[in-house]
């Protein structure tokens, strides 16, 4: 739909509540598209007040139900009623990493995969994506989502290239499949959606009402780059334990082979298969984190932080963190130290 700053009629928009959404994205979504196109106006009093989106909750049932937290949902219509509209809109599920939601909603997912076929935009906020996966229109596509769920999509949705770094992902060429990143992600989203389908100017208008900032540097700065995954491999075990030790060691990746017992080729094929990373990216990511702490909780010089967390190369070090953060030392700090400051 072209960009304009007025509409002659409101664009439909359905947005997904299941047993398992979070109800701060789904009430959130509703008031802030709702909002669109008269709360700027009325506290400007500049006038001329329209209603942009027509927005309802669609269930898999009409009956009222409660989603994460015990909120309670009323649903406007329901997927038997086979209703249609120009978006559709899946926010946040309240959804362990390790959960999965296959079978659980099947009526649903052929209604999602039929609007879509039928020129609707979908949209999915944080792990929303997860919902939108379990459609299969997703396979082949780049798409994001909360850090969180990276092993998830990397064990049950292979044929999707899951990239946790961008806080808004297009996974074609007609922006009709976008998902967006972290928790608070559906302001992002929705931002975008009121550009893409109002005007760039009435999303400005709504950032400004609703004090949203656009998330420029995605997830990664808030993503933990450290997780331990359950495996049955007691040699990568004790080597995830040596390491999380002696990260700092300078020739930490030649010990822990001499303690391993195993050749080192044996050892990274390995510590891939059980972790899902390789035993350099691991090593790295140890070291960033532990560096992330510091700059959190220190006025160490960032010359000091680099060399107490294994890196001699001051310059390394702020390319390494750089890439596996999306922030460079200094403005991490900037960033995450007033957090600790007001504690």
């Amino acid at each position: 739909m072209k960009a304009t700053e007025g509409l002659k009629r409101p664009v439909d928009v359905l947005i997904v509540a299941i047993p398992e959404t979070a109800g701060s994205a789904l009430y959130g979504m509703l008031d802030l598209l709702s909002a669109a196109g008269s709360v700027w106006q009325t506290l400007t009093r500049t006038g001329g007040e329209q209603q942009l989106f027509r927005v309802r909750i669609i269930a898999a049932g009409e009956r009222p139900f409660t989603c994460g937290n015990g909120i309670p949902v009323t649903p406007d219509c329901a997927v038997t009623d086979e209703p249609s509209a120009e978006i559709v809109i899946l926010p946040e599920l309240w959804l362990g990493p390790d959960e999965s939601i296959r079978g659980r909603h099947p009526e649903l997912i052929s209604w999602l995969r039929q609007q879509y076929a039928q020129g609707a935009s979908l949209y999915s906020a944080c792990s929303g994506a997860v919902l939108l996966a379990e459609t299969g229109l997703l396979d082949g596509c780049s798409a994001t989502s909360h850090w969180g769920y990276k092993d998830m999509f990397r064990t049950s949705y292979p044929d999707v290239r899951f990239d946790p770094s961008p806080n808004l992902c297009y996974a074609d060429k007609a922006g009709r499949l976008v998902t967006a990143g972290g928790v608070t992600s559906w302001h992002d989203l929705a931002l975008h959606i009121v550009a893409r389908h109002a005007s760039p100017g009435e999303a400005l208008r709504i950032a400004k009402v609703y004090l949203l900032k656009w998330h420029s540097e995605g997830d990664l700065p808030y993503a933990t780059l450290v997780s331990r995954l359950p495996h049955d491999d007691s040699i990568v075990r004790e080597c995830e334990e040596w390491l999380s030790e002696h990260y700092q060691d300078q020739d930490a990746i030649g010990r822990v082979t001499q303690l391993s017992t195993i050749p080192e080729r044996t050892l990274k094929r390995r510590f891939k298969a059980a972790t899902g990373s390789a035993l350099i990216e691991y090593l790295q990511n140890l070291r960033v984190e532990e560096a992330k702490r510091l700059l959190e909780s220190s006025a160490l010089p960032i010359e000091e932080i680099s060399e107490s967390v294994g890196y001699l190369d001051t310059s390394f070090f702020r390319r390494l963190f750089k890439r596996l953060t999306g922030l460079t030392p200094s403005r991490y700090r900037r960033m995450f130290a007033p957090i600790l400051q007001m504690e």
